[in-house]
C-alpha cells in the first residue's frame, strides 16, 4: 500500500456531508422542519449542528493527500497554491451572498446591491481561513508544534470570550470584534441582529477542525484498511466526546459561538463516523450505494455552489408582489402532497436530488471542478 492510495470511506464522508448540508440548508417552506434538521437556537447540540465542522473535517481529510507534496516544491510556489485557493474560495463565497447583485428596492422595482451591504465572512470564507491557517502550521511546523498550537487556540478562545464579554448572542467578544473590523452592514442578520455564526474570531477554533481531519487522514494512510485502525479512531474519538461533555459544564457547546468544546464534540464524532465506515466499507467490503454519495464527493465544491445559487434564484423570482417562487413551490405543491414537516423534507429531498442530477451527469462527462 502506498501513502497516495485513497479510500472509498472518506469519498463517501465527503459525499455524505455535502448530500445532508444541501438537505439541511434547504428545507421546504410552509412549515417548520423537523428539529434534528434545524440548528440548535443557542447552546446545545443538534445532528444538523455536524454537519458544517464535518465539511471542514473531509478538507483537513483531501489535505492529507496533496500536503506531503508539498514539500517537495519551494517555499513561494507553496505559499502561492495556499493563498491562491485560499483567495478563490473566499472570494467565491463573498461573491456568492453578493449573488445577485441586485435587490428589491424600498419605493418598488430593483436597485443594485451597494457593497456597504454584502455579508464578508460566511460559510466558504471560513473553509478558506480555516484552510489557509491550518496548511501553513502543517508545512512550516512539526506534528508537535501543530498540535501545541490547536491546543492554544482551544483554550485561548475560551479565556477571550470569557474575559472579553459573555457568552450571549449581542455579548461574546466574537461580535464585539466583528462590528469593530467590519461594521454592522456587513454582518449576518439573520439571526434578527448585527451577528455572523462564521465571524473572524469564532474562525480561530475551527482550525482545528481541519487540523484533526488532517491528522486522521495520514493515520488512515499509514495504518490502512485494518482492524487497528479503526479501533484507534473509535478510541480517540470517544475520548474527544467524554472532554467535550465535562468542558460542556463551564464552556457550553455551541455550534454559532462554535465554542472549543463543540470542536472536540465534532470532530470526535467525525473520528468515529469514519471508524464505522472503514469498518463497513474497507473491512467488510459493504459498498452497495455508495456511489451515490460518491457523486456529491467528486464535485462538493460545485455542487454546494449550484445548490445555494439555486436557491437564491428561487427566492429572487416571483410569482406575484408577495411570493417568491421557493414559496410559491412549497406551498402549491409540496405542502399540498404532505402538509408539514413531511412537506418540508420532501422539497429538501427533491431539491438535493436535483443538484445529485447534475452532479452525475458531470461524472459520467468526467467533469470534475477543482479549485
Amino acid at each position: 500500500m502506498t501513502k497516495t492510495e485513497r479510500f472509498l470511506a472518506l469519498d463517501v464522508l465527503r459525499g455524505t456531508t455535502i448530500c445532508f448540508m444541501i438537505i439541511v440548508n434547504t428545507p421546504g417552506s410552509g412549515a417548520l422542519p423537523f428539529s434534528p434538521l434545524l440548528h440548535a437556537d443557542w447552546f446545545g447540540f443538534t445532528p444538523t449542528d455536524l454537519v458544517f465542522p464535518t465539511f471542514l473535517f473531509v478538507v483537513g481529510n483531501a489535505m492529507s493527500f496533496s500536503m506531503p507534496k508539498y514539500r517537495q516544491l519551494g517555499t513561494g510556489n507553496v505559499l502561492g497554491k495556499i493563498f491562491k485557493r485560499t483567495a478563490i474560495i473566499f472570494l467565491l463565497g463573498y461573491l456568492m451572498y453578493w449573488f445577485p447583485f441586485f435587490r428589491e428596492g424600498k419605493s418598488g422595482g430593483y436597485e443594485f446591491f451597494p457593497i456597504k451591504d454584502t455579508r464578508i465572512l460566511g460559510v466558504l470564507q471560513r473553509i478558506a481561513l480555516a484552510y489557509c491557517a491550518a496548511s501553513l502550521m502543517i508545512h512550516f511546523l512539526s506534528r508537535k508544534a501543530v498540535w501545541l498550537l490547536s491546543i492554544i487556540f482551544l483554550i485561548g478562545y475560551w479565556i477571550v470570550l470569557y474575559v472579553g464579554g459573555d457568552y450571549s448572542m449581542t455579548g461574546n467578544a466574537g461580535q464585539k470584534l466583528d462590528l469593530l473590523l467590519f461594521g454592522e452592514s456587513h454582518l449576518y442578520h439573520g439571526e434578527g441582529v448585527a451577528f455572523d455564526p462564521e465571524g473572524l474570531l469564532s474562525t480561530v477554533p475551527a482550525i482545528v477542525n481541519v487540523i484533526v481531519g488532517y491528522y486522521a487522514g495520514i493515520f488512515i494512510q499509514q495504518k490502512g484498511k485494518t482492524y487497528e485502525a479503526v479501533t484507534k479512531l473509535l478510541i480517540t474519538g470517544f475520548a474527544f466526546l467524554t472532554v467535550a461533555y465535562f468542558w460542556d459544564f463551564v464552556f457550553p457547546i455551541s455550534k454559532k459561538l462554535w465554542t472549543s468544546p463543540f470542536v472536540l464534540y465534532t470532530t470526535g464524532l467525525d473520528l468515529i463516523i469514519i471508524g464505522i465506515l472503514i469498518f463497513a466499507i474497507e473491512i467488510k467490503g459493504y459498498t452497495k450505494g455508495t456511489y451515490f454519495f460518491q457523486v456529491f464527493g467528486k464535485n462538493p465544491l460545485f455542487i454546494y455552489l449550484l445548490s445555494e445559487i439555486l436557491v437564491i434564484v428561487l427566492y429572487t423570482i416571483k410569482t406575484d408582489a408577495q411570493t417568491s417562487l421557493y414559496h410559491g413551490i412549497n406551498n402549491t405543491i409540496f405542502q399540498k402532497l404532505l402538509p408539514g414537516p413531511w412537506g418540508s423534507l420532501l422539497f429538501a429531498t427533491c431539491f438535493m436530488l436535483t443538484c445529485w442530477l447534475v452532479g452525475y451527469w458531470m461524472d459520467k462527462k468526467k467533469i470534475y471542478i477543482r479549485v
